[in-house]
C-alpha cells in the first residue's frame, strides 16, 4: 500500500489552522537542509530558529536572497559567543543569567545593535535546563529594567521531560501568570511568551503563548 508522504507545506498548513494572528510560528531548522528551509519559506514561514551559531551563519550565507527571514537563536548561548550572536540574530530566546545579559548589553552598545531578547525561566526545577528560577528572575527585575541596549520582550521556557498534559498546561499557565506578575511589579513590560514545541504547542497556545518553536512536526526527524 502506498502511503502518501505529507509535504512540509501541508504540515505548516495544519499547524497554521491552530494559530491565531497573535501567535508566531518559529520553524526550528537545526540540522535541517537549506533545501527544506526553502520549502518552508515558500509555504509562508519567515521565522527560523537555530541552536548552533556556526550552522546558522552557514545557512544565512546560503539564504541571502531571502532577505526577510527573521532569525531566532534558541540554543544555550555562551558568553564568548555573544558577539556573533548579536551580529547575526534578530531574536535571542535563551538569555539565562545576569552575567550573559550584561555581556550582551555591553556588546550591543558597541555594535550599535538592539536585538530582541527573551529571558529563559525555569518554572519547574530541572537540572538539565538552563535559566533563572522565578525567584531569581523577580529579584533581578530592577537590574533588568536598567538595561539600555537590549529590547527585553518576554519570557522563554522549556519544560522537563515526562510531564503529563495537565502538568504541561499548568506550567505554561504559570509562565503566563509570572509574566503578568513581572509587568505588575516592575518597570519591565513583557509582551512575549516563547513556549511550546512539537509535542506540546497546542497546550502552549491554549495557555497564551505568543511564539511557538516547532521543528520535528514541520521537518520530520533529523
Amino acid at each position: 500500500m502506498n502511503i502518501k508522504s505529507v509535504s512540509i507545506a501541508e504540515k505548516i498548513q495544519e499547524i497554521n489552522q491552530h494559530l491565531t494572528p497573535d501567535v508566531r510560528l518559529i520553524a526550528i531548522s537545526k540540522k535541517v537542509s537549506v533545501a527544506k528551509m526553502r520549502e518552508a519559506y515558500a509555504a509562508g514561514i519567515r521565522d527560523f530558529g537555530e541552536n548552533r551559531l556556526q550552522e546558522a551563519l552557514e545557512k544565512q550565507e546560503q539564504l541571502q536572497d531571502l532577505d526577510d527571514i527573521c532569525w531566532h537563536f534558541i540554543g544555550h548561548l555562551q558568553s564568548n559567543k555573544a558577539k556573533p550572536a548579536l551580529e547575526s540574530m534578530d531574536w535571542i530566546h535563551t538569555v539565562d543569567s545576569m552575567k550573559l545579559l550584561n555581556r550582551l548589553n555591553k556588546l550591543a552598545g558597541e555594535l550599535n545593535r538592539r536585538p530582541k531578547i527573551c529571558l529563559q525561566v525555569k518554572m519547574l526545577p530541572d537540572p538539565n535546563k538552563y535559566g533563572w528560577s522565578s525567584e531569581e528572575l523577580l529579584a533581578a527585575c530592577p537590574e533588568l529594567s536598567a538595561v539600555e541596549n537590549l529590547d527585553v520582550q518576554g519570557l522563554m521556557t522549556m519544560l522537563p521531560l515526562g510531564l503529563s498534559d495537565s502538568e504541561i498546561l499548568d506550567a505554561f499557565n504559570a509562565t503566563r501568570k509570572f509574566r503578568d506578575k513581572i509587568n505588575q511589579t516592575s518597570n519591565l513590560q513583557l509582551s512575549e511568551l516563547s513556549m511550546g514545541m512539537s509535542g506540546d504547542y497546542l497546550l502552549a497556545i491554549k495557555a497564551g503563548a505568543t511564539m511557538i518553536r516547532v521543528g520535528r512536526t514541520i521537518f520530520g526527524e533529523r
